[in-house]
């Protein structure tokens, strides 16, 4: 790939799935196929940003690349989230290793967090350039930088402190430190990046001990990735996308963050931009499922945990979504220095969801919980009586209108799925119950009769005999991609001849080519034309594996994977017309949709060859 140059002769911004991962579970950054971090938030995935070209080309960068034209080639390390960048030009070849490294930190002094970049020769020689030009506090402030000894640099603001070290010679340029390097076969470079907030900063070794760093963390994923029992034919796809999932946890409290990034748009040059850097109620249901599927038990308790005890501030009642320490003081800041990518403002800090109403969350987190007893885990006492409260909510609440799964902005409306998460929070309770997991003990009546009221009122009121279909909302015409999950947590089977009824619909009205909108463009009001939704579609492929229809299943997952960026990831949305990324990158509930779909099929494949 030639490298992109604007008239002015400065670096265009990447396409969204040109984008890879790195992570350590507390952050992530963002690589581009050029070589150069454009994201990352420290301490943690919701601070604020130290590197965030990504929305402004000038809100720093650090970038390894050769100077000659040149093309690449990603990967990662098999089973890891190691990340390897071959450059090739007519000269040589050089590769790029880019990883967090993981450390137990028993026994060592190490960084509070550190990205450790090495480039090695692999053939011929190569001439690279770097740039390290770190901009902290999204891209506000320009820090000067000091060089501490001969190979150690650094350079901070407030609180915060940032350290390089590298074997290669660096010149300072007041708000920016360069290099260039050549190198020849065999030879290996390190820069390592360690960062501290309100504490002594240490340098991370470089040479040998950077190398061991490295091998460790390949050890660490490698062994890890061995947890995962899916063995069906999709197991590599399935695997990237777990380890996806684990680099957007929060190890620290057990919360996955939707995504590890702010206002990436869903449309270009449309208001579409939100801030994914926190957790979402909505998807704990299927997290769950895929985490206790694929046997990561220990992530599953620790998102448990997160669920039930993060959330207590709010208890019985649940907000849409928190940040990784369940606190809620998320609300909307513009960040109107920064213009945003491809120039689509504004770049939101926080999301107003967090003033919504979403009543589906309740049945997401009984859900949740009833998927992990399910797996044979246990709840405790604490535990029981969180999620029975939940259950009075719903009984006193369903009623209401909401904002539902999608968090459409104006007035709230009865949304049927939500609704139908309210039935199934009773249902999965009721489930508890009769396995003797919890005791309802006079609410089981109420809450028996409750659901059987809600399950009337969306058969009665949600599907619209005229259409042949359930709709987006109660006594309404619109269809809802989401619907196609009501047989995930067990509503309606895939066979009954509503839900047959209710696909076909949502196929007729919202696909695209192979691909699924969420809903109707323009049913949310909002200005710009979003693209098709990821995660609904792999809806579809569940949808047809359970109704024994594995072939297709199976045709149109292998569809959709081909959307995936040249590293297995996908954004929130894919711009049906052209296949691009849309949103925020990567996105965690894509990637859940996935595994679900692709465990589905597989128990499909199991019954058919019984």
């Amino acid at each position: 790939m030639d490298r992109q140059m604007s008239r002015a002769g400065r670096p265009l911004q990447p396409e969204i799935r040109d984008y890879a991962i790195i992570g350590d579970c507390r952050t992530a950054a963002l690589i581009s196929r050029e070589g150069s971090l454009d994201w990352l938030c420290l301490p943690n995935f919701s601070s604020t940003s130290a590197f965030a070209r990504l929305l402004d080309l000038n809100a720093g960068h650090f970038s390894i690349r050769p100077s000659a034209p040149f093309t690449v080639e990603r990967h990662y390390v098999p089973a890891t989230a190691v990340l390897a960048t071959t450059f090739k030009t007519d000269s040589g070849i050089a590769r790029l290793i880019d990883l967090c490294p993981i450390s137990d930190s028993i026994g060592s002094l190490l960084p509070m967090r550190e990205i450790l970049r090495i480039i090695e020769g692999v053939a011929g020689s190569v001439d690279l350039e770097i740039e390290f030009a770190p901009r902290l506090d999204y891209g506000r402030m320009r820090s000067t930088f000091r060089k501490l000894t001969d190979a150690v640099w650094r350079c901070g603001g407030g609180r915060e402190l940032l350290l390089l070290n590298s074997n290669v010679e660096l010149a300072d340029h007041g708000s920016m430190l360069t290099a260039r390097l050549h190198t020849t076969a065999g030879e290996r470079r390190h820069f390592s990046l360690s960062y501290v907030e309100c504490d002594v900063g240490t340098i991370a070794p470089v040479g040998a001990d950077a190398d061991a760093r490295c091998d460790r963390t390949i050890a660490w994923w490698q062994d890890w990735s061995r947890t995962c029992r899916f063995a069906g034919r999709e197991r590599d796809i399935v695997l990237r996308s777990a380890i996806t999932l684990k680099l957007m946890t929060f190890c620290l409290s057990g919360s996955i963050v939707a995504a590890p990034t702010t206002s990436v748009p869903e449309a270009i040059g449309g208001e579409r931009n939100w801030d994914y850097r926190y957790c979402w109620l909505r998807d704990a249901g299927l997290t769950m499922s895929a985490l206790v599927d694929l046997g990561f038990h220990e992530e599953a308790a620790a998102y448990l945990g997160w669920l039930l005890h993060a959330t207590r501030l709010t208890r019985p009642n649940l907000c849409s979504l928190y940040d990784v320490y369940g606190r809620t003081n998320l609300r909307v800041r513009i960040a109107d220095w920064l213009a945003g990518y491809l120039n689509t403002a504004p770049v939101r800090i926080g999301n107003d969801a967090i003033k919504q109403l979403q009543l589906d969350a309740h049945g997401q987190v009984i859900a949740a919980a009833q998927i992990f007893a399910a797996a044979g885990c246990e709840l405790d006492t604490l535990e029981a009586r969180m999620l029975i409260g939940f259950g009075d909510v719903i009984c006193k609440r369903w009623r209401e209108p909401d904002n539902g799964i999608w968090e459409i902005p104006g007035a709230r409306r009865p949304y049927t799925f939500s609704k139908a998460m309210c039935w199934v929070a009773l249902d999965r309770l009721l489930s508890l119950h009769e396995r003797g997991i919890i005791d309802l003990a006079a609410r089981e009546a109420i809450f028996r009769r409750t659901r059987s009221d809600i399950g009337d009122c969306i058969e009665a009121r949600g599907f619209n005999a005229a259409l042949n279909s359930y709709t987006a909302e109660l006594d309404g015409k619109e269809m809802d991609a989401a619907l196609l999950l009501l047989i995930c947590f067990g509503y309606k089977a895939a066979s009954d001849s509503r839900m047959v009824a209710t696909y076909n619909r949502v196929h007729d009205e919202l696909d695209c080519g192979g691909l699924l909108y969420r809903y109707r463009p323009g049913y949310d009001g909002l200005k710009g034309t979003e693209g098709a939704f990821g995660l609904v579609s792999f809806f579809a492929v569940a949808h047809l594996a359970e109704r024994g229809l594995v072939e297709e299943a199976v045709r149109r997952f292998d569809y959709l994977c081909d959307f995936a960026n040249d590293v297995g990831l996908f954004g929130e949305q894919i711009e049906p017309r052209s296949g691009k990324a849309l949103g925020n990158f990567p996105q965690a509930f894509t990637h859940v949709g996935l595994i679900y779909s692709a465990i589905v099929i597989e128990r499909a494949r199991r019954r058919t060859a019984q």
